[in-house]
């Protein structure tokens, strides 16, 4: 792991714990709540400095902060504790921690979509022959609407395939043009021959970057790295000139001759592509991105937040549904090597790239953290509002020491929920 990527991620720990303690440090000061003390970080303190009723500190540990109020955790008489304000005051800033997470998304948002585009659900490629071809969508189609499911932005194309994978059953799409609104059946299902072989269509030549196990590729006898001069007698001198040959010349399951070079010798196989019946969109329509106007960036902002959550949402029915399982959750350790996986896949293309994956995933954590937060769980914000509108509709609170004993049952259990997750990370490394 890289000096860069360790710094930017302690950078983004640094700044997700401060925005969400500053957004429960900022409502308890307007609703006259004292603050003991305001620290980013967790541990020993590297510096600390009083400046009237509130120690601000800074510690070891980023990975977490606090925003210590008077009165927070046991009674007091102190007129500006905690437990002496009206409960929608209390209410107002316990919610401010995880709003202030979505507020920092959204903001993020705005600067990544003003320098990279808006992502609209517009359909870019349209493969000739497959579903969304027969269904009569072409490039510039907007979607709107999966089987009545909203799309908002082209990553929900995805979002909405994650939690509804391809059945064969016709998909009802909804998608505008020209002004004017339409509705179609695709049907994903397909039949076609398959070679099991992946390449780049680019001017270098086609050497093969993937090589399906089992795949007809494989029973010839072709390998990851082998390059292809040749197919039934005709030159090849680049992957785009293979895309092209295959574009004039379709597979049909008549063997092919493929003259191929492998460290440095030449040699001949026999490829016979084989029928394949699958399920594919045949269209792209997730990864698009335009420019738009301030108006434009806002309201993208504001869908790009909305899609982060729903992504979180997601993950937690697949989570409860057995979809995905513990070891599938990162922790601390995890999310810095998904900040280095991403920091070094970018430095090649540049600072500016770098930048915007680096918030993109401030985005994520930041309405995950929101997300996780108001959750009803012990310990949580989400489980002190619990009790908090459950006083707020009984009229009266619930006993101190009862509640405080549900938040240490809380408490221990998410220590013993990181501590595997921990480890699942660390396994993970090796």
């Amino acid at each position: 792991m890289s000096i860069l990527s360790l710094a930017i991620a302690f950078l983004v720990f640094g700044f997700l714990v401060l925005t969400h303690e500053l957004g429960h440090f900022l409502a308890a000061k307007k609703a006259g709540i004292g603050v003991t003390e305001f620290s980013v970080g967790m541990g020993p303190r590297i510096v600390s400095r009083q400046m009237g009723e509130t120690l601000y500190s800074l510690k070891w540990i980023p990975f977490g902060g606090s925003c210590m109020m008077v009165g927070e955790d046991a009674d007091s008489d102190d007129p500006s504790a905690f437990n002496k304000k009206p409960v929608w005051a209390r209410i107002g800033v316990v919610a401010a921690g995880p709003l202030s997470n979505f507020l920092w998304a959204f903001l993020a948002a705005l600067v990544v979509l003003a320098l990279a585009g808006v992502n609209p659900a517009r359909v870019s490629m349209v493969q000739e022959g497959y579903g969304a071809d027969r269904a009569g969508l072409q490039a510039g189609d907007l979607i709107t609407e999966i089987n009545g499911t909203h799309i908002g932005i082209g990553r929900d194309i995805d979002l909405y395939f994650l939690t509804h994978p391809l059945d064969g059953v016709p998909l009802t799409i909804t998608y505008e043009r020209d002004g004017q609104e339409y509705t179609t059946q695709l049907d994903p299902n397909y039949s076609t021959y398959r070679m099991g072989i992946t390449y780049l269509v680019t001017e270098d030549p086609a050497s093969f970057t993937e090589v399906a196990v089992g795949s007809p590729a494989e029973k010839a006898g072709i390998h990851v790295g082998d390059v292809v001069v040749g197919i039934n007698g005709t030159p090849v001198e680049s992957g785009q000139a293979m895309a092209d040959y295959m574009e004039a010349h379709p597979a049909d399951g008549s063997p092919m001759e493929l003259e191929l070079e492998r460290d440095g010798e030449r040699f001949t196989v026999t490829l016979t592509p084989e029928p394949y019946d699958g399920l594919a969109l045949g269209m792209e329509a997730s990864v698009y991105r335009e420019k738009a106007g301030v108006l434009g960036v806002l309201k993208g902002g504001v869908q790009e937040v909305r899609y982060w959550i729903s992504v979180c949402f997601s993950s937690l029915k697949m989570l409860f549904t057995g979809q995905a399982g513990i070891q599938d959750m990162s922790g601390p350790v995890g999310i810095v090597s998904i900040i280095d996986t991403t920091v070094e896949q970018s430095r090649s293309d540049g600072a500016l790239y770098v930048f915007l994956n680096v918030m993109n995933l401030f985005i994520l954590f930041s309405a995950n953290l929101g997300v996780f937060n108001l959750l009803p769980i012990p310990a949580l914000d989400g489980g002190r509002l619990v009790f908090l509108l459950v006083e707020a509709v009984r009229r009266k609170p619930i006993p101190p020491d009862k509640e405080g004993m549900v938040h240490m049952v809380g408490f221990a259990l998410l220590m013993v929920l990181m501590v595997v997750v921990f480890f699942n990370d660390i396994m993970r490394l090796f």
